[in-house]
């Protein structure tokens, strides 16, 4: 199981620490049982908003093949080049004349 991000975290520590105080005002327990049920479901919530948090997306070589294969000619290069009708990249090289 992958290691949890900060975003992670924080959401999942902020939802129980909110959720516990909204809970217990609410409810106006003050039983150790009251406690500890209102406890444990701030814990649950936590918990699945935490893994509800979305992940980053990967980056690197797998985003570069997974854009590849979604556009199959990118926006960068232009469309003669795209239609395979423009000269080779040698031919079409300026060379710089020396003096």
């Amino acid at each position: 199981m992958p290691r949890p991000t900060a975003a992670q975290l924080a959401y999942g520590s902020a939802t129980v620490i909110v959720s516990t105080i909204a809970m217990l005002l609410l409810s106006q327990t003050s039983t150790g049982l009251g406690v500890a049920v209102i406890a444990a479901a701030a814990l649950a919530l936590g918990l699945l908003v935490a893994l509800t948090v979305p992940l980053p997306r990967r980056r690197g070589r797998h985003a570069a093949t997974r854009t590849r294969t979604t556009s199959p000619v990118p926006d960068t290069v232009p469309q003669d080049v795209a239609a395979g009708t423009s000269t080779p990249a040698a031919a079409s090289v300026e060379h710089p004349v020396h003096h």
